[in-house]
């Protein structure tokens, strides 16, 4: 079965809706990582991916770190990004999640052409050997998937 990837920021959390954001990352502070909201409705995602669990396909995360950052940063970060998980899709028990340095190619984590990537950047979409979908319809198209 399919593994079914998604990124964090800009695709569940809205990282970019935090006010301040960029100069929150840029002086070192993980707190947009920490309250940013969901941007799908994640209890009806929680189900989709649990049933899909359930059906074979594993479930993950590959995310970036932020840009320029440093080791005690991305610790931080990486934190911060799996409380966040925890947090808001606590049912669902994640296969796996990659917090890896930002530009890290998402392809990487692709093991078959099956393989499901959801991504707000058309960059790591294009370069998804599998199929990929961007941010518009997560819960539509996994009801066609689980």
């Amino acid at each position: 079965m399919a593994k079914i990837m998604f990124d964090m920021d800009g695709t569940i959390a809205d990282l970019y809706g935090v006010e301040n954001w960029l100069e929150y990352l840029i002086s070192g502070n993980p707190y947009p990582y920490m309250v940013a909201k969901p941007l799908v409705r994640l209890n009806v995602l929680a189900r989709m991916l649990n049933k899909a669990q359930r059906n074979g396909h594993s479930i993950g995360i590959v995310s970036w770190l932020a840009k320029n950052s440093n080791d005690e940063y991305d610790m931080l970060v990486t934190e911060a990004k799996k409380e966040w998980l925890k947090k808001h899709l606590k049912s669902v028990n994640f296969d796996e999640i990659n917090i890896v340095p930002y530009g890290t190619p998402k392809q990487n984590f692709c093991e078959t052409a099956e393989d499901i990537l959801f991504d707000d950047e058309e960059p790591n979409r294009n370069n998804w050997s599998g199929i990929a979908y961007d941010v518009n319809d997560i819960i539509g198209v996994l009801r066609g998937v689980a």
